[in-house]
């Protein structure tokens, strides 16, 4: 077997076709989201992030695999929907929207614009479309503004404790690298030294080798739910955004550090008796606040397979393939729906399916393609 051949059949034959068959609104433009396993729509709202996400795909694939003037299209419809009915008059972006657009949920947090950014960038790229560079950097300097205070007006904190979380570093490595072409070059040095010192020397905890989902200034750890959190899939997927740091900077020893960092939360994340990685887990071994933490996630399971896919590229440590190997061989037991098409995205502990939708509220054309493109990306380099 052949991984490059593996993933790129899957992410042409598979993946792609499923979300050009069955999510294309041609009459009020963007996309479906929430698709049921056959891929037929369960309900039609639309929501601005993973509109976004959907856009940035088609338009990667565009960029990356094939000047495909179908994938532009499919592109330049999300794109046009979050221009025309996703911003506020501030510039801010809404969480969902009806079908035809009308606003349901406030910008309530700034993820939705990192997104949104992402999408004007790359569309930009693939399209020539002036307007979406203007808008990725216009974009990305309103979320620098809100990076104190993420939610503004909708925060509910009382800021009684302060805990620093680790979502917001780890999305702003993999936005600051995909804009980097339209931002300063020194404005781009400066954050990336920001976000690497923050993740790798804050919220990396040096004893364990873990990645602690939210911790005090300073790094220090804070006994409650929040500050015992730990979320394996977050983790992993930002050690491959810091591989990409430190290629970009050719820096061995990050790299290194990385590579460490993702095998260790494999050890620790891993389900010894049933297999598959779990969603959270509470450090000290307490009930996680999180009801649903010892589902397996198909996220989860594909930055697994990018981080071990990027880290053998750069290191050929037979660990890592084994790893690689081990996450694989799950995952594609228990998410791949070769029958329908696309992955489930929701299963039990024991690896059942629990919920058998192929997109809603929070799963959309995004992870599963990306994964796809990234490990055939690297293991076609290497030849395996």
């Amino acid at each position: 077997m052949k991984y490059s051949n593996v993933y790129k059949d899957a992410l042409l034959n598979d993946i792609i076709p499923f979300w050009e068959k069955n999510s294309l609104d041609r009459v009020d433009g963007g996309y479906f989201s929430c698709l049921d396993h056959q891929g037929k729509v369960y309900d039609t709202d639309k929501f601005m992030w993973l509109q976004a996400r959907q856009s940035w795909t088609f338009s990667m694939l565009y960029n990356e695999v094939e000047h495909k003037s179908t994938w532009l299209d499919i592109a330049k419809s999300g794109v046009d929907f979050i221009k025309k009915n996703g911003m506020d008059g501030m510039g801010n972006f809404y969480f969902s929207t009806t079908r035809s657009g009308a606003p349901l949920v406030q910008p309530y947090n700034i993820f939705t614009d990192c997104f949104a950014a992402m999408a004007f960038c790359q569309y930009g790229k693939a399209s020539g479309d002036e307007e979406s560079f203007i808008l990725a950097e216009k974009t990305y300097y309103n979320i620098l503004e809100k990076i104190d205070n993420p939610k503004g007006i909708y925060e509910k904190s009382t800021g009684q404790r302060q805990l620093k979380n680790f979502a917001l570093p780890m999305i702003l490595a993999n936005l600051v690298l995909e804009l980097e072409g339209i931002l300063k070059k020194e404005d781009v040095d400066k954050v990336l030294e920001n976000i690497v010192h923050d993740i790798m020397y804050e919220f990396l905890d040096k004893e364990t080798g873990l990645i602690f989902e939210s911790v005090r200034p300073g790094g220090a750890h804070d006994d409650s739910y929040e500050g015992r959190l730990i979320n394996p899939g977050h983790g992993i997927e930002a050690m491959w955004f810091i591989i990409d740091i430190a290629t970009r900077r050719n820096d061995k020893k990050l790299i290194e550090k990385a590579v460490n960092t993702i095998v260790k939360i494999l050890e620790y994340g891993w389900d010894n008796e049933y297999g598959g990685i779990y969603y959270f887990m509470d450090f000290k071994g307490k009930p996680p606040l999180q009801l649903e933490h010892d589902q397996k996630l198909w996220w989860v399971h594909l930055e697994a397979l990018v981080a071990l896919a990027k880290a053998y590229a750069a290191t050929k440590d037979k660990l890592v393939l084994d790893w690689f190997q081990k996450v694989h061989n799950y995952a594609w037991a228990h998410f791949s729906d070769p029958g329908n098409g696309e992955w489930f995205g929701y299963l039990n502990r024991e690896g059942k399916v629990h919920l058998n939708l192929k997109g809603g509220k929070w799963k959309g054309c995004y992870h599963t393609p990306r994964a796809m493109y990234q490990c055939w990306k690297y293991f076609k380099s290497i030849e395996l």
